[in-house]
C-alpha cells in the first residue's frame, strides 16, 4: 500500500490531510486523467454516505474529475455496492465512493472503483498515487464543482439485487431494519418492502453526525433486542455504507457472517452450486466455523484480515462464497465485493426456500469461546527471536491441538501485540490468554 492508498482506499478526518481540500481535488483529477488516457469515452459514477462531509467531497473531486475533462454523474447517497453494482453493469469508467465505511462521522474516505467492480490494482493505485502527489507539489487551488445527478440509478441499483436473488417473495415475513443513519436508509427499506417484507425501520435518520453511532452492523445486540420486543422473524443491520451485513435471529441471537457463512456453505452444496468445496473467511473465523464445515465434507480457507485477500483467496481456488465474521461476504457469482443488501437478501432467501429458520438454520453451530487481548509492546521484534514468547506459544498450541487455536499478530498502526486463543472451553481460553500475555509482557511490556 502507498501513502495514500490503504487497503481501502484513501481514509482519514475529513478536512485534514490526507482528506484535505487540496488533496481530495488532486484525487479527482488524477483518477480522471488516468481514465481519460485510457481513451473509455465513459463517464465516472461518483456515491457518498450521509456523512456532512460527504457532500463537500464529493464537489472536490467533481472538480477534479472536471479539470481533467473528465465528465462523471452522482449517483447521490447509495450503498458503496451500489456504485460497484453500476460501474460493473452500466459501463462507467470508474467510480468514486465516498464513504469511511463503520468509523464515525468525522472519518471520510475515497473509494477508487474500476470498470469491473472491483477496486483498483495496485499497480494502478501507484500510478494514480504518483500524479496526486506531483499535482500537490505544483499548488494548483483546488476548485468545487456540483456534479449532474441522476436519481434512477438508486433504482437500477435495486432491481440488479432483485434480479440476483430472482422470484424472491418475502411476504408475511416481518423484520427489523437497522439502516445505521448511513447509506442504505433509504434504499433498503423500500427494497425489502417491495418484496412483500413488513419492515419495521430503526436508526434511518441520518443527520450528518450519527451514521454509526451506537447503531448498525458495530452494533447488532440493538436489533437484537428489537427483533425479540417486537416479535419478529428476523433483524437486519448494515455499517455506514452498507458493504456488510449482521442478522439477528427470532430468539434475539446475533448471526454474524460465521453464521452466514456456514448457512450459505450448506444451501449452496446442497443446491450443487458452491464451487471448490470450501468457504473462504480470515484468520479471524471462529474454529466453531471450521469444525461445522469440516462436518459438511467442507473446507474453511483461512487468509489475512481484510476483504481484498479473501476475494484474491477466492479467485485463485476458484472458489464462489467467502468473507469476514464482521459481516463482509462475497457471493462471487453475483459481484467481486461485499454487499450488505445483498447478503441479506440471499440469507433470508434460503430461509424462504429452505423453509427453515435463522435459528434452525445455526442451531447445531456450537462457537467456540473466543478471547481478544491487546497487550502494549516497546517495539515490534519478530516473535521467533523471543524465547520466552515462543515458548509460551508452543505450549499453549500443543496443549489445544486440534480443538483451539492461537492467533498472535502485531497491530498494523500501533505498538500493541494481538492475542487472541480460541477453545472449546472458556477455561482454557482464559488459561492460555492470560499465559501468553504473561510471556509477552515480561519479554516486550512497556
Amino acid at each position: 500500500m502507498g501513502e495514500l492508498f490503504g487497503t481501502d482506499g484513501i481514509r482519514g478526518v475529513a478536512g485534514v490531510p490526507p482528506l484535505d481540500a487540496k488533496t481530495i481535488f488532486a484525487v479527482g483529477r488524477a483518477v480522471g486523467e488516468h481514465f481519460k488516457q485510457a481513451g473509455s469515452g465513459k463517464k465516472v459514477l461518483l456515491g457518498a454516505d450521509t456523512r456532512e462531509s460527504s457532500p463537500w467531497v464529493l464537489r472536490l473531486l467533481a472538480g477534479g474529475l472536471k479539470a481533467a475533462g473528465e465528465e462523471c454523474v452522482s449517483a447521490g447517497v447509495i450503498p458503496t455496492p451500489g456504485v460497484a453494482h453500476l460501474v460493473r453493469t452500466k459501463g462507467y469508467a470508474a467510480g468514486l465512493m465516498i464513504s469511511a465505511s463503520h468509523n464515525p462521522f468525522r472519518d471520510n474516505g475515497i473509494k477508487v472503483i474500476g470498470a469491473t467492480g472491483q477496486k483498483l490494482p495496485d499497480d494502478v493505485e501507484a500510478k494514480i498515487e504518483e500524479r496526486i502527489h506531483v499535482l500537490l507539489s505544483e499548488d494548483i487551488a483546488p476548485a468545487e464543482e456540483e456534479p449532474p445527478g441522476d436519481e434512477s440509478l438508486a433504482k437500477e441499483y435495486e432491481k440488479v439485487l432483485q434480479e440476483a436473488v430472482g422470484e424472491l417473495d418475502l411476504s408475511g415475513l416481518y423484520l427489523v431494519m437497522d439502516c445505521a443513519n448511513g447509506a442504505a436508509y433509504r434504499i433498503a427499506p423500500m427494497l425489502f418492502e417491495d418484496l412483500g417484507a413488513k419492515v419495521a425501520v430503526i436508526h434511518n435518520l441520518p443527520d450528518g453526525r450519527n451514521i454509526n453511532e451506537g447503531c448498525g452492523a458495530l452494533h447488532p445486540d440493538v436489533v437484537a433486542a428489537n427483533v425479540k420486543e417486537l416479535g419478529a422473524d428476523a433483524g437486519v443491520c448494515f455499517d455506514g455504507d452498507a458493504d456488510r451485513v449482521m442478522l439477528a435471529t427470532a430468539s434475539g441471537r446475533v448471526f454474524d457472517g460465521d453464521c452466514i457463512l456456514l448457512s450459505a456453505a450448506r444451501w449452496m452444496k446442497e443446491q450443487g452450486t458452491l464451487k471448490g468445496d470450501c468457504a473462504v473467511g480470515t484468520v479471524m473465523a471462529n474454529m466453531g466455523l471450521e469444525v461445522a464445515l469440516r462436518r459438511e465434507g467442507l473446507e474453511l480457507v483461512r487468509t489475512r484480515v481484510g476483504d481484498r485477500y479473501v476475494l484474491e483467496e477466492m479467485q485463485r481456488r476458484g472458489a464462489n462464497l467467502g468473507g469476514e465474521q464482521s459481516g463482509h461476504i462475497i457471493f462471487l457469482d453475483h459481484a467481486p465485493a461485499g454487499d450488505g443488501l445483498l447478503t441479506a437478501l440471499e440469507m433470508l432467501s434460503i430461509v424462504r426456500r429452505s423453509g427453515k429458520s435463522l435459528d434452525e438454520l445455526v442451531a447445531d453451530f456450537k462457537v467456540f469461546p473466543q478471547r481478544l487481548q491487546n497487550v502494549p509492546v516497546r517495539e515490534k521484534v519478530p516473535l521467533g527471536e523471543i524465547a520466552g514468547v515462543r515458548h509460551a506459544l508452543g505450549e499453549a498450541t500443543k496443549a489445544l491441538g486440534e480443538r483451539g487455536r492461537v492467533v498472535v499478530r502485531y497491530s498494523g498502526t500501533e505498538k500493541l501485540l494481538r492475542v487472541m486463543v480460541e477453545a472449546e472451553e472458556e477455561a482454557q481460553v482464559a488459561h492460555w490468554t492470560g499465559h501468553i500475555v504473561s510471556a509477552v509482557e515480561q519479554e516486550l511490556g512497556v
